[in-house]
């Protein structure tokens, strides 16, 4: 019997049932434990939906060697996985020896999501550091471009891709940092909203900044921390934030999504929150449960999958690293995807910094400076049993 080609609409429906499942089966009692009390700070006692390991997960072309990453996403019409690499540059940002401008490679791939195979890759030539990655409603590709090359003429962009890599939109100034509308200062992640209007955070410093001083400091020097808001072509609308505490400021704004209700996530990650937004920037609500999230992805049954690549013993002590998993209407854990061991990360271990989720459930992890080597390549995926 011939199987037939899985439809857009046959993969939203396997990952609506994934996610109805895994409500059922792991719903939570109180805010910050699950039904077992399982605690949600480290892990212990919370259930893994996802215990098969794969690390080093995807092909890469021959003769080249994986590099750091912090994106990951699903293709919404073949359920596909969309990810970069930075050029086999294990760190990243400005002055690094080895980045996608020094080397130049193609760092955006689409991979199988069975099989890890290669089915597209592209972006040679046109980046510095890519950071933030998003798949739209149309299959384009969003790529922020993080750093500045020595000769101060690319980087500090958003660049949207056809599926088949056609250069379609930049926004921001090559090679050039600011505060303004026409420029970025770190642009850490993009996502279109349900109008097609798009989205940038942005602002990378933030998250080191711990006392009232350096936060001041920094917004004196024209650091950033912000979400910046365009019309679908590219016209710049508006933006809030700064480097702060209250709600509406952020300390590193590092990761954005979309929930079914056309509220906007972003991942602020030196305030160990998630803020919620309207599409105008209202600031609506928080969750505090899901540790120092640096990668969010939200299924289209408002499952919400955040994944803790930073918490340390020096910036978040206790707080186990990995992916926590629980509904978007709460504060609750309801399933955790450890880590990988770290000596220097003790009790708390290394996971990625971006996380994706396929239509079976099965989850991928983009793999940053921090766990690069502990997952043995770029990628990983966690599959269900």
């Amino acid at each position: 019997m011939t199987e037939k080609p899985m439809t857009y609409t046959t993969i939203r429906a396997k990952q609506s049932f994934a996610g109805a499942t895994l409500i059922l089966t792991l719903m939570t009692g109180c805010a910050g434990t699950t039904a077992n009390s399982g605690n949600a700070i480290t892990g212990e006692g919370v259930p893994n939906p996802n215990p098969v390991v794969t690390r080093n997960w995807g092909e890469l072309p021959e003769g080249r060697e994986w590099g750091s990453t912090a994106g990951v996403d699903i293709d919404p019409f073949d359920g596909h996985v969309w990810a970069y690499e930075r050029c086999g540059a294990g760190s990243f940002g400005s002055g690094v020896p080895i980045n996608c401008h020094t080397n130049p490679v193609a760092p955006i791939f689409k991979f199988d999501r069975q099989t890890g195979e290669v089915l597209a890759n592209f972006g040679a030539g046109i980046m510095v550091t890519p950071h933030g990655i998003h798949v739209d409603n149309e299959g384009n590709v969003w790529v922020t471009d993080f750093a500045t090359n020595e000769e101060g003429s690319k980087g500090q962009q958003v660049h949207k891709f056809s599926p088949t890599g056609e250069l379609l939109l930049s926004l921001g100034t090559p090679g050039q940092a600011g505060n303004d509308g026409r420029h970025f200062n770190q642009p850490n992640d993009v996502v279109v909203g349900p109008d097609g209007s798009i989205y940038v955070s942005d602002g990378h410093s933030g998250q080191g900044m711990t006392t009232n001083q350096a936060m001041a400091e920094g917004r004196a020097n024209g650091l950033t921390a912000r979400v910046m808001k365009f019309a679908p072509d590219g016209t710049f609308i508006k933006q809030w934030g700064q480097i702060g505490v209250r709600h509406g400021e952020f300390r590193t704004p590092h990761a954005l999504d979309f929930d079914s209700q056309g509220r906007l996530w972003v991942a602020d990650r030196g305030n160990h929150r998630l803020e919620i937004f309207d599409q105008d920037g209202n600031y609506l609500e928080s969750r505090y449960m899901f540790s120092r999230v640096s990668g969010i992805f939200i299924t289209d049954d408002d499952m919400l999958y955040a994944i803790d690549s930073e918490s340390s013993p020096t910036n978040h002590v206790g707080w186990r690293n990995g992916v926590r998993i629980g509904h978007i209407d709460h504060d609750h854990v309801t399933g955790f995807i450890p880590p990988f061991e770290r000596e220097d990360r003790v009790y708390q271990g290394t996971a990625g910094e971006g996380v994706a989720v396929d239509a079976d459930g099965n989850v991928y992890a983009a793999e940053g400076p921090n766990s690069l080597n502990q997952a043995g390549g770029a990628f990983t995926r966690y599959s269900v049993d």
